[in-house]
């Protein structure tokens, strides 16, 4: 027999009210203006609490994008493993898996160059830091995994394709400042990239 979990009490209730409203109201605001063009005391008047209240949830604008965005890359790295799934070679797979992160990056340009930033150069002492990064090591896992048997690769080697791929990818999309370059213009980057790297024999 399976015993139900208890439910929340009213504190963790009321808790987990505020977190939706936070991310729902960054959320918006970021999408209209930008990062750069909003302010804590706008995120916490739209989301009806205290700016004291907003800081015990992120620290920092850029923690606040991270808990907005992290939750975006997470559905794109699903959407990019049911496609790798249906694609066919190790080349045309990778590019499936990544095309989605590309997509969910260039959404809005600004906000996307600041979230790689922040994933990059932030506390990785902070929660919603390190939920990017475990978004990036599985990602990497899942190239690794791709390369192994579709490129007949051995699980070192793959795992060091993988990083040097996914390296390369955030390098590609931060150094895209304007919505002029499009999420097609980066993933045929990132072909060339992922053509040349997997086509380096493997170690003796």
């Amino acid at each position: 027999m399976t015993l139900a979990s208890p439910p929340a009490g009213r504190r963790e209730r009321n808790k987990q009210a505020k977190l939706e409203r936070i991310v729902a109201a960054a959320g918006a605001l970021f999408a209209e203006r930008g990062v750069d063009d909003v302010t804590t005391q706008e995120i916490a008047d739209a989301a009806d609490i205290g700016t004291g209240t907003l800081f015990l949830y992120a620290k920092t604008k850029g923690e606040l994008l991270l808990l907005v965005q992290n939750a975006h890359y997470a559905r794109a790295l699903i959407e990019g493993r049911a496609a790798a799934e249906k694609a066919s070679g190790a080349v045309e797979g990778v590019l499936a898996l990544v095309t989605p992160i590309v997509a969910c990056n260039r959404t809005h340009v600004d906000n996307g160059r600041t979230y790689l930033r922040e994933m990059v150069f932030g506390d990785a002492g902070e929660p919603h830091h390190a939920e990017a990064l475990r978004v990036v090591a599985e990602s990497e896992q899942t190239l690794a995994e791709l390369i192994a048997t579709r490129a007949g690769r051995s699980e070192a080697d793959a795992a060091v394709l993988a990083r040097v791929i996914s390296a390369g990818l955030l390098v590609t999309m931060a150094s895209a400042p304007t919505a002029e370059v499009g999420v097609a213009d980066i993933v045929a980057m990132v072909r060339a990239q992922v053509e040349a790297i997997l086509a380096v024999g493997p170690r003796a």
